[in-house]
């Protein structure tokens, strides 16, 4: 993938990480009386643009970018693909630093006298806090995300060699490609399955947390994800679509998402299926991103390439994990507004302070972290970094000349 394709997916980063920390505000404005729950501004337009989920398009945008690897081994026989070891070590230095630190620093600080919740602390320090139904959105509230995450590598690291394995049976590439993109869809089919069985044939209300954000139903947006790997490595150069189609696809799953998030209310079918049908969509959104003719490519790409927008995506990963305690620290000691009509300087006011503290933390807690990955190389195996010097070679003495024997003067022939 080009260096100009990995800007424009950071540039979404950003724009995601952005969204989330306004959702969260807008959640905190929230009135809830006898009459029901009450926005801070009573606009259901606005509320459907603010309330739109991208937590989809972080899984689609992961699985897409950690499965090309092994798509390419599958259908091409790339043999650059890392052990299923030396992957999962790589996203350990590149997430647990970070959040273990975060989650020690809140905690502490919501838990002063100990033993405190140890029972909260136990299951965020292991990711399972999402199949707990009381602190699920406990300490760090964003963060049951990332226990899908950790189910998402896992099973990337299982799927993935079988894949390999199973596509190196095959003579054409047509049935590698048919059989790597059978295998996504039937990872994405099966949380709907899940989520039809628990919502239609169990009636489990949407808030029954673990049931509707575990792994088994919010597996979908990785498999998303995935199948765009294996169609992108499957195309190749072919099939690039121009500037024109590439914005008209944009505008229409643009378009598809908003509506689904304005149509969405508790138990309806919108609800229901939201997720399975947001991470489709954010699929023919990244598609048409990420498949576009180099000397084509759309104006609005520009926009994602931003360097102000590139730059929150760097820090998105601390902004995600730093924005909510924050917020609710600003919200408890004064210094955001409490009426409702201070909602929008209170977002302003958060974004601002929240892009601040996750640059300093990218540079003092995520960059460092993340070159622990340097203490492996390519295949996996520990890095030598104070080699042993190796023994010079000593010079071989010449081999003695042997005098030649004396030939004795032959008779001269008459």
């Amino acid at each position: 993938m080009s260096g100009t394709r990995r800007l424009e997916l950071q540039g979404y980063r950003g724009l995601a990480a952005l969204s989330t920390v306004v959702f969260h505000v807008w959640q905190q404005y929230y009135v809830y009386d006898a009459r029901g729950a009450h926005p801070p501004v009573d606009s259901p337009y606005l509320g459907a643009l603010i309330s739109l989920e991208v937590i989809d398009l972080f899984f689609v945008m992961s699985a897409y970018l950690l499965t090309l690897s092994y798509a390419r081994a599958a259908i091409d026989g790339d043999d650059r693909t890392r052990s299923g070891g030396d992957f999962l070590f790589r996203r350990a230095t590149r997430i647990l630093p970070l959040y273990f630190l975060a989650v020690l620093v809140v905690w502490s600080l919501r838990n002063p006298a100990l033993p405190g919740d140890w029972r909260d602390l136990l299951e965020h320090l292991t990711f399972t806090h999402v199949f707990d139904q009381r602190r699920i959105f406990y300490t760090l509230g964003p963060t049951w995300s990332l226990s899908l995450e950790i189910a998402f590598y896992l099973t990337l690291v299982a799927v993935g060699p079988l894949a390999i394995r199973a596509c190196r049976r095959l003579r054409t590439r047509r049935a590698r490609v048919a059989l790597c993109a059978a295998g996504c869809a039937a990872l994405y089919l099966a949380p709907i399955a899940w989520i039809a069985v628990a919502h239609h044939a169990l009636g489990v209300p949407y808030t029954n947390w673990p049931v509707y954000f575990g792994p088994q139903a919010r597996l979908g947006g990785f498999a998303a994800g995935m199948l765009l790997a294996v169609l992108l490595v499957a195309l190749g150069e072919r099939c690039r679509v121009g500037a024109r189609r590439a914005t008209a696809m944009a505008l229409t799953a643009a378009a598809g998402l908003y509506a689904l998030s304005y149509h969405s209310e508790p138990e309806n079918p919108w609800h229901t299926y939201y997720h399975p049908l947001a991470a489709l969509l954010w699929f023919a959104l990244l598609y048409a991103t990420l498949h576009v003719r180099t000397s084509a490519r759309p104006r609005w790409h520009a926009l994602l390439r931003a360097r102000w927008l590139t730059g929150v995506g760097l820090v998105s990963y601390s902004l995600y994990i730093w924005h909510e305690p924050l917020m609710l620290l600003l919200y408890d000691t004064g210094a955001l507004p409490r009426s409702q009509a201070g909602f929008l300087p209170a977002a302003v006011f958060v974004v601002a302070a929240g892009v601040l503290v996750a640059t300093v933390s990218y540079w003092a807690v995520e960059y460092p972290g993340s070159l622990l990955a340097g203490l492996r190389d390519k295949k996996g195996r520990p890095r030598d970094f104070y080699p042993q010097p190796q023994p010079q070679p000593q010079p071989q003495p010449a081999p003695e000349s042997k005098p030649e024997p004396r030939r004795e003067a032959e008779p001269a022939v008459r």
